[in-house]
């Protein structure tokens, strides 16, 4: 009979055998790739010493194709909790060491405990995906793992964050766990997603592409906008979840952590009074207004390199988490289009769930016109827009830099939509279109034409009619932006409103 000490010592040799993953070989392969595994990855995402690993035994019960010979260690996929930046998260990493991370019955149910528990703790869950996809010898078994973890992504959706970080190949039904999450990240040149790879789009279509130009990371990040972020590398990667997750709340009941910055919440910045040109059409950087008003000019942008034409980003005013969404006139003069319409909308729903107040910078000459836009579904896109800024209740705080021009000075969330407070510069233009344009309508038969399209666009391209109306509360010196709207969100901060009981709306999607 074994002594006390007998058991320990088989535990502990237990427990080191598993913690090798795959073997020496394998890991050895998997950082000739240039990848982490998966317990590297945990330990740079946790504080140190923090991390608390669940299901380290698990193991699975297939007997097909002599699956039963085969001791996977800890299933091919390490879950637990521990500390970000003090926090409670929970976690998952798959370990391509072990059986290329494939997804088997136990593999799918040790990630379903680790979100069950996130979900009653109401803490954020980070799954890392480095898989091969579905384990092909548990056929059913597998699938019906994945349809537990979509299902979980889904009843989690606005309850907690959810962060999905792609390390490695991603295909097939892998994909859409990721794709129901918050944000998704992917590492450039190690990372793909694809509903089916290279070889079968060939031996289908006849269509020849690689795998990184299918589903790479700049594909994804540029072209279809499936990912939000990309990183250089694993330890880049892992360094912006942790930044992302210092501006959100652990849940959706709690506020967003307050950090002291330092930066003086009544700074005034002259420079911003000359930022806009005079040229009515000359283009300007809207992310050097951003700097200038937030603090220490440091924000977060998400989806960076898609739809440039809006700039959708987390920052912070006297030390509170902020989303903001600015028009951006160097891209498209600022013009919203289809992605835009999307990417904004996606992250206003985002950050009305998690209780993080919306400012939006406004210079928008109108939607994106063109026949590739009308058949692309302009109209539905962009009411997406209307929908998000419609229901969300959180503060809303508007600033309208220059054009708001007719339905997009609407879609940017004005007065009607539900802005709680509304700023204009005086080089603002609000106005049912172009003041140019308008006149030509309204003069095209006075033989005096010239001079009343002067007059009108002396009179009307101004702030000053929506002011008088109500539309508008404040036209503000630029300088003074950042501690107006520091003023307006300290005021909102006790700000409650319902929208009417119901089981869900009807978005256009």
């Amino acid at each position: 009979m074994s002594t006390v000490q007998e058991k320990i010592d088989l535990m502990l040799k237990k427990k080191e055998q598993l913690m090798l993953g795959g073997g020496p070989k394998s890991i050895e392969k998997q950082h000739s790739k240039g990848k982490l595994t998966a317990r590297e990855r945990i330990a740079l995402l946790f504080d140190e010493d923090t991390f608390v690993e669940l299901d380290l035994f698990v193991r699975h019960r297939c007997t097909n194709f002599g699956q039963e010979k085969k001791d996977l260690a800890a299933e091919g996929v390490v879950t637990g909790y521990g500390t970000v930046n003090g926090r409670l998260v929970y976690a998952f990493a798959q370990d391509f060491t072990v059986e290329g991370g494939s997804l088997g019955e136990k593999h799918a149910h040790k990630i379903w405990k680790v979100m069950d528990l996130a979900m009653k703790m109401g803490a954020p869950c980070v799954g890392i995906n480095d898989s091969g996809g579905a384990r092909i010898q548990e056929a059913v078994d597998a699938l019906s793992g994945y349809g537990g973890i979509f299902y979980r992504n889904t009843k989690a959706s606005g309850v907690i964050p959810q962060i999905s970080v792609i390390m490695g190949p991603c295909a097939g039904g892998a994909v859409y766990s990721p794709a129901l999450t918050d944000f998704i990240y992917m590492v450039k040149n190690t990372s793909q997603m694809f509903i089916t790879g290279p070889a079968v789009i060939k031996s289908v279509t006849a269509e020849e592409v690689t795998a990184e130009e299918l589903g790479g990371a700049m594909t994804h990040n540029s072209r279809s906008g499936v990912a939000h972020f990309a990183a250089e590398n694993d330890e880049d990667c892992i360094e912006q979840i942790r930044y992302l997750l210092s501006f959100l709340p652990s849940n959706n009941m709690e506020e967003t952590p307050r950090v002291e910055t330092g930066d003086d919440p009544n700074r005034q910045d002259d420079l911003l009074n000359t930022v806009v040109p005079d040229n009515p059409n000359a283009p300007y950087d809207m992310k050097d207004v951003i700097r200038s008003i937030v603090d220490n000019g440091e924000f977060y942008e998400v989806h960076e390199h898609f739809a440039t034409n809006i700039i959708c980003c987390f920052a912070r005013f006297d030390g509170r988490s902020v989303g903001i969404i600015a028009n951006e006139p160097n891209v498209m003069a600022g013009c919203l289009d289809v992605d835009a319409s999307n990417k904004s909308a996606r992250f206003i729903r985002f950050c009305d769930a998690f209780n993080i107040p919306l400012v939006n910078l406004v210079d928008v000459p109108g939607f994106l016109p063109g026949v590739d836009q009308e058949y692309s579904g302009i109209i539905r896109h962009g009411a997406k827009m209307l929908y998000a800024y419609s229901e969300a209740t959180v503060p809303k705080v508007t600033v309208i830099t220059r054009k708001a021009y007719g339905g997009s000075y609407i879609a940017m969330c004005n007065r009607e939509l539900g802005a709680d407070q509304v700023m204009a510069w005086p080089t603002s233009e609000i106005a049912v279109m172009g003041p140019a344009g308008a006149a030509n309508i309204i003069f095209r038969k006075d033989p005096d034409k010239d001079a009343r399209t002067a007059e009108y666009i002396e009179e009307f391209a101004t702030p000053y009619k929506a002011a008088e109306r109500g539309y508008v509360d404040m036209v503000i010196t630029p300088s003074e932006t950042r501690p107006y709207i520091i003023t307006a969100l300290n005021a909102l901060a006790s700000k409650r409103e319902d929208n009417p009981a119901k089981k869900h709306g009807n978005i256009p999607l």
